[in-house]
């Protein structure tokens, strides 16, 4: 399994990231700063209330995160954003959801690099 980000700074959108929307979540993905590519997770509590779900989203997704991470670049950073659905998806959807992003998000990589390269 991966290490997860933890620093605000490592958190912050930027102009490089590559995203992917979905009715669960949204990922982006940057560069790794370290060698080690790394996860994050961003569950609001402007999103979801109370603490309970936010634990379950959390749970929901790092449980996708680790069937799909054989789909994941080795030399990118993820962070989830969760949306609310997330709470009533049904974790074959949920897996399919990630898998579908991650791959979208691992052949634009692979085309921009091969043409910045």
């Amino acid at each position: 399994m991966r290490n997860t980000i933890k620093k605000h700074s490592d958190f912050l959108a930027s102009a490089q990231d590559i995203d992917a929307r979905g009715e669960f979540f949204v990922v982006r993905a940057r560069p790794a700063k370290k060698e080690d590519a790394r996860y994050g997770l961003v569950v609001t509590k402007r999103t979801f209330k109370l603490a309970v779900d936010r634990n379950r989203a959390k749970r929901v997704l790092r449980d996708w995160i680790r069937h799909n991470q054989q789909y994941m670049h080795p030399k990118l950073d993820y962070i989830f954003l969760a949306r609310h659905r997330i709470l009533t998806a049904s974790r074959t959807d949920g897996r399919n959801a990630v898998r579908r992003a991650l791959q979208y998000i691992k052949k634009r990589y692979d085309e921009k690099s091969g043409r910045d390269a």
